[in-house]
């Protein structure tokens, strides 16, 4: 026992091996390896089970994104020779089918579902009390370990004006039925960016507004222009260097964002504005400050595997950080629940060296591992491979040409440190670069691989024949240059004469 849980009455017997605070993705993949491995444990959920990606995130944003797309491959069917007529958008059906994909996906994650796995599934508030017991709604459970995953949700700013005038985020937005007029979309992050995206493709009139001065802050530079080119191809007036100041109500129809930008005010009209500035973790209400377990830079504080200040009591997913993704939180989930249930016997450290990361704009950006802005950041030396997707026989035959490949490697070897990647389908392509950095698998054995032709994963093969090729053992070359005129009957000495004169060796 700790120092710190000795202030704490440990109980003799306790109700159950795990309780798991939050039935998000990390939570439900903690129930589920705890209940797999026969532990009793208590999943406690206080709205949905599924948590924001299915209900409010990742299922719904998919959603409008496809009908989005539907609209644009519509509009260019006529260049192949398709004439789709007058498109109109029923943005009621719309939003009603996002629903309708959300419950397809639900049962899934359903309470039934989970009960039948053998999970005590608890709808209810829970609250930490101590090291060992938790309070549902009044109610005491004692337990040997806990693990935390209460998720995160949308940060709001304390912007003069914005409650009065209401707003939208990512956790509302799902709400309307009928289409905006305008709507100011406020933040330049992954979600603002494929919100602005979708609705202008439904027909919206979109103003896109980000406080700094480009879009997508953790991409590098092309990536981020090349996203608001695209953005503003599709009908979103991207406004970057706009800080927000105050919203102003003039009447029942007329909204104002009042902003600075190079020292001068700017006034952007709306109907509708959706708040998409980031998402902060969930964790006043569980007794957290009770047990004084500390929260550094705004999420709970962990060690190497995921322990909280109690070595009993875990955190994981979006509660815990770094990264905000239901990837993430799941392969945390992993390590959490394992190392509270085991622990004794032994630990594992979380491994977060291989994180792929999506932004599901058209086209996509997909990565892993570093990019050019933080090898530079880091004074992380690296060599530079690129593709260009209008090479790619199949994109060509669907005319989605643009966008591009990079691959960072060790200079002179074919170690990937990163890759970024700016293509329709991007996510799937970068599979296999998550792949090979996981493994420690090099462009040559990308190279070696046989990909089925015409197929985008060939994008990822080209990529590394144009690193081979710069790699190529010239001097290996020559010679074999030089067997192969002897072959033909060539007197390979005279070319080696020419060699030397040219070369200088």
């Amino acid at each position: 026992m700790s120092t710190t849980a000795k202030q704490w009455p440990r109980p003799r017997h306790f109700d159950r091996n795990l309780i798991v605070i939050g039935a998000g993705a990390a939570g439900l993949v903690s129930a589920y390896i705890a209940a797999a491995t026969r532990a009793k444990v208590t999943l406690i959920e206080e709205k949905a089970l599924g948590g924001d990606c299915l209900n409010t995130g990742c299922v719904p944003s998919k959603a409008l994104i496809h009908a989005a797309r539907q609209v644009i491959q519509a509009r260019r069917a006529q260049a192949l020779g398709i004439d789709t007529g007058t498109i109109v958008i029923d943005f009621p059906a719309v939003m009603d089918r996002v629903q309708h994909t959300i419950s397809r996906v639900a049962p899934h994650d359903s309470i039934q579902r989970y009960r039948e796995l053998g999970v005590d599934v608890r709808l209810g508030h829970a609250r930490i009390v101590s090291p060992w017991q938790v309070t549902i709604d009044g109610q005491v459970l004692s337990t040997r370990a806990i693990v935390i995953a209460t998720g995160a949700e949308p940060f709001v700013p304390p912007i003069p004006g914005l409650a009065e005038a209401g707003y939208l985020t990512s956790d509302t937005v799902w709400t309307l039925r009928e289409k905006p007029r305008r709507m100011l979309v406020l933040g330049g992050g992954p979600i603002g960016c494929e919100l602005a995206q979708a609705f202008a493709r439904l027909g919206v009139s979109v103003t896109q507004v980000e406080m700094a001065e480009r879009l997508l802050l953790r991409e590098d530079d092309e990536v981020s222009e090349f996203v608001a080119e695209r953005l503003r191809e599709d009908g979103v007036e991207v406004r970057t260097g706009h800080q927000a100041i105050a919203v102003e109500q003039h009447s029942a129809d007329g909204k104002v964002l009042i902003c600075k930008h190079q020292g001068n005010e700017r006034r952007l009209d709306f109907d509708v504005i959706l708040v998409a500035i980031g998402r902060k973790p969930r964790i006043g209400g569980y007794g957290l400050d009770t047990l004084g377990i500390p929260v550094q830079q705004n999420v709970v504080k962990t060690n190497a595997y995921l322990q909280t200040l109690y070595p009993n009591v875990y955190a994981c997913g979006d509660v815990a950080g770094p990264y905000q993704f239901t990837h993430t939180a799941a392969h945390q989930a992993w390590y959490a629940t394992v190392n509270a249930l085991f622990g004794q016997f032994h630990r594992f450290r979380v491994d977060n060296s291989v994180i792929p990361a999506v932004t599901f704009v058209d086209p996509e950006v997909a990565r892993v591992g570093l990019n050019e802005r933080e090898a530079h950041k880091l004074d992380i030396e690296y060599e530079l491979t690129r593709y260009e997707l209008s090479n790619l026989d199949r994109a060509i035959t669907e005319s989605a040409t643009q966008g591009f490949i990079k691959v960072l490697t060790v200079p002179g070897k074919d170690r990937i440190l990163g890759a970024t990647i700016v293509s329709a389908h991007g996510g799937e392509l970068l599979a296999e670069f998550t792949l090979a950095m996981r493994y420690k698998l090099g462009l040559n054995k990308l190279l070696g691989t046989i990909h089925a032709y015409p197929t985008w994963t060939e994008a990822n093969k080209y990529v590394a024949g144009i690193w081979k090729r710069a790699h190529a053992p010239e001097r290996l070359l020559r010679w074999i240059a030089r067997y192969h005129r002897w072959r033909r009957g060539g007197d390979p000495s005279s070319e080696a004469t020419t060699e030397r004169r040219e070369t200088g060796t």
